[in-house]
């Protein structure tokens, strides 16, 4: 598999690793577009939203509460944060490993794009 996220999981690519635990692995966004921009993936390989079962409930529960905790280690959870998670290219999914973008530390305008 020729996957990035499954080769930073493996530690094959070098990243700026914020947390990790035995399901999950948090690290910062290349390209940041907010002033906070950390991506939260499951160590599992899921390609897109489309490919969650129902045995992957837990860890995707999992993927948001790391996700908090991570917008209340950066001090953004008090004035807010956006969590998302696109599907397939249209939607701008550019790594095919599900992963919930973590965005940050500056107002954050709707619709989003």
């Amino acid at each position: 598999m020729n996957c990035l996220f499954c080769k930073i999981v493996k530690k094959e690519i070098p990243a700026k690793i914020i947390y990790e635990d035995e399901r999950v692995l948090a690290f910062e966004d290349v390209n940041p577009q907010a002033p906070a921009h950390s991506l939260v993936i499951p160590k599992k390989h899921i390609s897109t939203s489309l490919d969650i079962t129902a045995e992957d409930n837990e860890l995707i529960g999992h993927m948001f509460q790391t996700a908090n905790k991570i917008a209340q280690d950066k001090n953004i959870a008090g004035s807010g944060f956006r969590l998302v998670m696109n599907c397939n290219s249209d939607a701008g999914q550019t790594v095919f490993h599900i992963h919930l973008h973590l965005l940050g530390g500056r107002i954050m305008h709707w619709p989003p794009g």
